[in-house]
């Protein structure tokens, strides 16, 4: 823990003083940035009828997590750049991230050691192709040099990212280290990305954009094993295809942007059903495991501003529910829906403020498999009364030190958590989050 603190400090310290230096340059040569993201989840003990192995526990519960990266960026020539993610992250969840589907920390994994552990985040390259003349300025930010891009333009990315770094954005609900924390919020639940234990997969990304249309096709590889840190790298046999298209628009002079997207990943999935067949009393879906079996779905993502200091979210997915998820999280069906505002009028103008909602379901043969015993890497309380997971979240994220100190505070209701209303709670949980970034 005092290596990592110390480890912390230095490449604050350094990326502080070149982003001083940096600050009045519009075409950087080289960039470097930094984050750290600490959060303390405290959970009152609740009833429940029973517990299982992957259930979240009755008890009383207060667990530390932590994340920090060092952003590297460097062009290489006109268009063309390379960025290298070294992170460090440690702590957990509560309950070790289990028993919820829409899990209440967005900066949690599910491992096994909470030590601290530094590991490559992201390493990739990315080259633009301009399509037109007319350009616009691109401020310096995490894996953003500054510079003047086109307008129009064609990118291709390859290498290892998060690819929800390029899909599914919404500026109100995104980010758990500034935003709503829970992984039902921060992105479409019932998308299953492609990513390994900590989030992240090599993956190639084509972009086309323009001021109004934007479209996105990304190719990834999967975990081996079901929330697995290794990849395979069979890709014939198994991978991932993401595809997204962004409609930019004003209403009444104010922005506001909608993205339709679907993805299609095959893998060495087990089947619910066949699971079931195998052994009804006490199906384990890794018993039916096969190469080809497949998961597809879609979702909609919509962000609207009303005012110059406020907006609201909307997000739906749906996945087919027949085999097992591969990577995110035990959810099949979501809707969610939130609204965000700045402190403009208490004169906080970076504070933020934002309430949610999100509503989660599982198809029927996952439901019917959790209700027979079995078992995902994420859900399992040995029985299953089913009903429909809900959500709660609202922050206040408060800004200390301009531009790069944040405090914040947030609260979560949970109601059938793991889609039981045997254990139906409610789950109250208060977070605290310290974001520091350079």
């Amino acid at each position: 823990m005092r290596l990592a603190a110390l480890t912390i400090i230095l490449f604050l310290i350094s990326g502080l003083t070149f982003a001083q230096s940096s600050d009045t340059l519009k075409n950087e040569r080289f960039s470097i940035h930094g984050q750290t993201t600490v959060i303390n989840q405290f959970k009152p003990g609740f009833s429940a009828k029973y517990t299982g192995l992957n259930s979240l526990l009755t008890g009383e519960e207060d667990k530390t997590s932590i994340t920090s990266t060092l952003f590297l960026g460097a062009r290489l020539w006109k268009g063309a750049s390379i960025f290298f993610d070294p992170e460090l992250g440690g702590g957990y969840g509560l309950s070790q991230t289990l028993g919820i589907a829409a899990a209440p920390n967005g900066e949690t994994y599910r491992i096994g050691n909470p030590a601290p552990d530094v590991y490559i985040a992201r390493l990739y390259f990315r080259q633009i192709f301009s399509l037109s003349v007319k350009q616009s300025h691109q401020d310096p930010d995490f894996n953003q040099l500054a510079q003047y891009l086109p307008v129009k333009y064609f990118a291709i990315t390859i290498g290892k990212i998060g690819i929800t770094d390029y899909f599914d954005d919404n500026k109100y609900s995104h980010d758990p280290r500034a935003q709503f924390m829970s992984w039902a919020l921060m992105d479409n639940g019932a998308w299953d990305y492609p990513a390994n234990t900590r989030g992240y997969s090599p993956s190639i990304v084509l972009e086309f954009v323009t001021p109004r249309h934007e479209i996105r096709y990304g190719f990834s590889l999967v975990p081996l094993m079901a929330n697995g840190s290794f990849m395979n790298w069979h890709l014939l046999e198994a991978n991932s295809h993401s595809l997204e298209y962004t409609y930019h628009y004003k209403l009444s002079n104010h922005n506001g942007s909608i993205r339709f997207s679907g993805f299609f990943t095959t893998a060495n999935m087990g089947n619910y059903r066949e699971s079931l067949a195998l052994d009804p009393q006490n199906p384990d879906i890794t018993d039916s495991r096969a190469i080809g079996h497949t998961k597809y779905g879609f979702g909609v993502n919509a962000e609207q501003d009303f005012t110059d200091y406020a907006g609201c979210f909307l997000r739906a997915g749906w996945n087919d529910g027949n085999n097992e998820t591969w990577a995110f999280t035990e959810i099949d069906r979501t809707i969610s829906a939130g609204i965000s505002m700045t402190g403009l009028k208490w004169k906080r103008n970076n504070d933020n403020l934002g309430i949610a909602y999100v509503a989660s379901g599982l198809s029927r043969p996952h439901r019917d498999y959790l209700q027979a015993g079995g078992y995902g890497f994420l859900l399992g309380d040995g029985n299953l009364n089913y009903s429909p997971e809900q959500l709660a979240e609202c922050y206040y994220s408060a800004e200390l030190l301009k531009d790069h100190i944040y405090l914040t505070a947030a609260y979560q209701l949970i109601m059938n958590p793991g889609y039981n209303a045997d254990r139906q709670g409610p789950i109250n949980i208060f977070s605290l989050r310290v974001h520091v970034k350079i």
